[in-house]
């Protein structure tokens, strides 16, 4: 398999089991992203995904609003197949922080990234566990560190970085450098 769908899969199964177990009650919860609910978080995520099939020049199917993990399997359903079609996934994009690139690499710097740390965001604020994979922490930590201030602080990006012990777990200094507080609870 492709090292950037199975990195992809890896982080989607991980998101969806997430949506999987949020309660109905819970979908109105406050998150750690400023202003959203959990369902926001995953609408977020969602939109992310229509946003990288436009890229491609393919058009992301209609979510139902209403049910998050329908929107989401839907869209992952998409991106997944671009990733799984070599032509579709070598189509050269424009990258706002890179320059261009293949699909598949966008779709795992920006997907990938997004689908781990958005999915703490939502165990977070449905009180589920919020364990990264490490891996992924270690990969989206450099990623992160060589964007640089100014592209992270990007108004829509992260928020201002959360002041974090320099010996605490690297999944904490990350959650700190991209805005989070890693103690936030719901």
């Amino acid at each position: 398999m492709q090292p950037v769908l199975e990195r992809y899969r890896h982080a989607a199964d991980a998101f969806e089991r997430k949506i999987e177990a949020v309660r109905p009650d819970q979908w109105a919860n406050r998150s750690p992203c400023a202003d959203w609910t959990a369902r926001d978080v995953v609408s977020h995520v969602v939109e992310m995904h229509g946003a990288m099939l436009r890229a491609v020049q393919r058009s992301p199917r209609p979510a139902a609003d209403d049910d998050p993990l329908a929107a989401f399997r839907t869209a992952r359903a998409d991106v997944e197949a671009v990733l799984a079609d070599p032509e579709l996934a070598g189509v050269e994009v424009a990258s706002p922080y890179a320059g261009q690139l293949p699909a598949e690499r966008h779709i795992d710097q920006v997907m990938v990234d997004e689908l781990v740390v958005h999915g703490w965001d939502l165990a977070r604020a449905t009180g589920q566990d919020g364990t990264m994979d490490p891996a992924a922490v270690d990969k989206i930590w450099l990623a992160s560190m060589s964007l640089g201030e100014e592209v992270l602080r990007t108004p829509g990006v992260c928020g201002p970085e959360v002041a974090v012990p320099p010996d605490a777990p690297l999944q904490d200094r990350l959650l700190g450098l991209l805005g989070r507080d890693p103690r936030w609870a719901a």
